[in-house]
């Protein structure tokens, strides 16, 4: 239960130091490149995702050849 508890703790005092660093020039641009990194890693895991279901679905139709 301890353990539990630290780690809440530890939680929120990290939002709220990020909170706060966010206020600042830096942290806004740090910030924004790690936005510009998540959703560019996202977007490659998105078509990732429908090419492979794309491949998958055109092995699996019957009225394909090939």
């Amino acid at each position: 239960m301890k353990s539990l508890i630290l780690l809440s703790v530890g939680v929120v005092l990290g939002f709220a130091a990020a909170h706060l660093y966010n206020k600042t020039p830096e942290g806004q641009r740090l910030f924004g490149e790690i936005d510009g990194s998540v959703k560019s890693f996202r977007a490659a895991v998105v078509d990732g995702y429908k090419t492979r279901e794309a491949e998958l679905r055109h092995t699996t139709d019957p009225t394909t050849e090939g």
